[in-house]
């Protein structure tokens, strides 16, 4: 598996760019974020991203190797990128027109509550992180496992934000879904 890390690249290069595409087909919005809210997110998504799979940082410590570069982790982790994906798109294809990139409320948003929203509420986050983590096994370096710790707390952070949004427009059935469905790690209520 020499050339997992450049699969692995090539992989999450096609899932961004269809990932933007998609975005065209989402509902007007009738209520967003402030932008200097998206920040708080924003800046840590980037910079984890950026750490996970940029091989241009040049800074030796984040380059230490922390993890084997065997075939069994090598594949372990190519199959872990392609199934987080095949996750999160499945989310994002359930949630149709209810998708946005920020924070927001569309125009005669629906709760979705069914298919892997029955199993998390922030599904296509689920499937970033296990792609991240996949990701992480392939590469195997301090900042690829930095990378995954910031993409998770801005997605926790985001995740938030996004709740006070459906708290607002759902009010006590957001509730009851909250109580009933993990967040983002199935099993973990939060």
């Amino acid at each position: 598996m020499e050339h997992a890390t450049q699969i692995c690249g090539g992989i999450w290069l096609v899932f961004f760019l269809g990932w933007i595409l998609a975005a065209f087909w989402s509902k007007r919005a009738a209520e967003r974020v402030p932008p200097s809210r998206q920040m708080r997110y924003a800046i840590p998504v980037f910079l984890g991203f950026t750490l996970l799979l940029s091989s241009r940082i040049e800074i030796p410590v984040l380059q230490t190797r922390i993890l084997p570069k065997t075939a069994p982790l090598q594949i372990a982790g190519l199959v872990l990128t392609v199934a987080g994906m095949a996750f999160a798109v499945w989310a994002r294809v359930y949630l149709g027109s209810n998708w946005s990139s920020a924070p927001m409320v569309k125009q005669g948003h629906e709760l979705i509550r069914s298919g892997p929203y029955r199993l998390v509420r922030h599904p296509i986050y689920t499937g970033l992180l296990t792609s991240s983590v996949g990701t992480l096994l392939v590469n195997g370096k301090v900042r690829a496992a930095i990378g995954v710790v910031l993409i998770y707390v801005a997605f926790v952070i985001k995740s938030r934000i996004e709740e006070e949004f459906m708290v607002r427009t759902f009010g006590a059935e957001y509730e009851d879904y909250r109580r009933t469905t993990a967040a983002i790690i199935p099993g973990v209520i939060g």
